[in-house]
């Protein structure tokens, strides 16, 4: 599967979400949208990395957001 699949709209959902969950300021979420408004390969890997460290429970919460 191609790391880079899901697309920058996602991501900013996934931003808002976790800022939500997380704070503004966290790492992930900083990442997150950096990664949606740039749209780079590395941005993107970065925040994808940042996310899956996130605690199993905040990213299940984040995903659950976005289905709302």
């Amino acid at each position: 599967m191609d790391e880079t699949a899901i697309d920058r709209a996602a991501m900013g959902r996934l931003a808002k979400a976790l800022g939500f969950i997380c704070g503004a300021g966290h790492s992930t979420t900083v990442a997150l949208k950096a990664a949606a408004e740039s749209g780079s390969e590395r941005d993107i890997k970065k925040a994808r990395a940042l996310f899956l460290k996130l605690k199993p429970g905040d990213r299940r919460a984040a995903m659950t957001m976005l289905d709302d």
